[in-house]
């Protein structure tokens, strides 16, 4: 099994356990793949739920350019809707699990076809 594959799955435990939900495997590859060479960094590869900037960061680059959302209140309340749910204090939040549920939340998976 590549790196990358051993990844993907512990992204989708983190999925089943943290929100309860069987992960769609093709979308989850995809939003991993889509993310290069980031998930393989220790750093870049999770999101610091307390770090604002770092919140800007997943709203500008992934909602609004990657996914095309029109910025506004909504996003912010997403992010923090997911971060919550995956438990804010939990250090460990991955940066392709934060994507793909916000991915799910706004329903633009098409966006990875």
């Amino acid at each position: 099994m590549s790196k990358r594959d051993e990844l993907i799955q512990k992204y989708a435990e983190e999925i089943k356990t943290k929100f309860g939900e069987t992960p769609n495997m093709d979308l989850l590859t995809k939003v991993t793949i889509g993310l290069g060479p980031a998930v393989y960094n220790l750093d870049a590869s999770k999101v610091s739920g307390s770090n604002e900037k770092e919140l800007e960061t997943v709203k500008n680059n992934f909602l609004i350019k990657k996914l095309g959302l029109s910025d506004g209140p909504a996003l912010t309340d997403a992010i923090n809707e997911v971060i919550d749910a995956y438990g804010r204090s939990d250090k460990n939040k991955y940066r392709a699990v934060i994507y793909y549920m916000l991915a799910k939340h706004f329903k633009k998976e098409s966006v990875y076809n």
